[in-house]
């Protein structure tokens, strides 16, 4: 009986959805709300899975019970009501920021490829020598010098840009992240301050908060004005680190172009590889 119950709660606020907010395709509808398609798509979940859980055929794991409640951008309630009628707590706590071993030695194995780790609120909390290397994010003196968010939307690093279309892609990328992440850690003050700071202070950040774009993947391009060696264009790839609940993002440049051969002397003349431990609040 349970599970027909969440399996009707899943049915009921799929199709009482709406599908802009949610991140689907606008346009002419012959149902209202998202189709399975779509919820399966948003949460990461096959469509056969979906119509099996609405069937009430379908136990959820406490993650996938998270995905569908983000997919659906539903408010804490919603998402209590869920947990509850699929036997989970809803995620209390706050946001992991530790960088444990393994995580560390990740980053170590990039070597020459600037790349740094952050947690899911975009606290950027170690940084390999190759993005110190670049030179185009260096602290501002604010105490979020090293939120990659507070950084986009309030003090972009001049080392840094994009075209308006990537530019516009990645500031959507990090406020749906960080979406999630309030969605999911709301116990946790200093998401919600950060939040609060930046719907206060960047109406680009506070537009797609209230109506916010769905990103499954995450891909790329900037062009990093090193004073040295001049203009570097890096595609930036971002890996979940599951063990520590963190991200690794990391920075390419195509092989055998001229940006490889630029990043490669500028890491080259910055020394022996190494990590560094940073503060809790990113390069851009």
């Amino acid at each position: 009986m349970v599970l027909h119950d969440l399996g009707a709660a899943v049915r009921r606020l799929r199709e009482n959805a709406d599908p802009g907010v949610a991140g689907a395709a606008r346009g002419r509808r012959r149902t209202r709300g998202l189709r399975r398609e779509e919820l399966a798509d948003l949460a990461g979940v096959s469509a056969d899975y979906v119509r099996r859980l609405e069937q009430g055929r379908r136990h959820p794991s406490a993650g996938v019970v998270t995905a569908i409640a983000g997919a659906l951008r539903l408010g804490r309630a919603d998402y209590e009501r869920l947990c509850a009628l699929a036997g989970y707590a809803p995620v209390e706590g706050r946001v992991p920021r530790e960088a444990g071993p393994a995580a560390l030695r990740l980053l170590e194995r990039f070597g020459g490829t600037p790349a740094f780790l952050a947690d899911t609120a975009w606290n950027v909390v170690a940084v390999n020598t190759a993005w110190f290397a670049l030179q185009a994010g260096g602290p501002a003196g604010h105490e979020r010098d090293w939120n990659v968010a507070w950084r986009t939307f309030r003090n972009a690093p001049r080392g840094i840009s994009r075209t308006d279309e990537r530019a516009a892609g990645f500031r959507a990328m990090l406020a749906a992240r960080l979406r999630d992440t309030a969605l999911r850690y709301p116990a946790d003050t200093s998401v919600a301050e950060l939040v609060d700071e930046l719907r206060t202070t960047s109406r680009p950040f506070d537009t797609l908060w209230r109506a916010p774009e769905t990103v499954t993947t995450y891909e790329n391009r900037a062009v990093f004005r090193h004073p040295d060696g001049g203009d570097i264009r890096l595609d930036g790839t971002l890996l979940e680190v599951p063990g520590d609940g963190l991200m690794a993002v990391v920075l390419t440049a195509a092989p055998g172009s001229r940006d490889a051969a630029l990043l490669g002397e500028v890491v080259g003349a910055a020394g022996p590889p190494s990590v560094v431990r940073v503060g809790q609040t990113g390069p851009g």
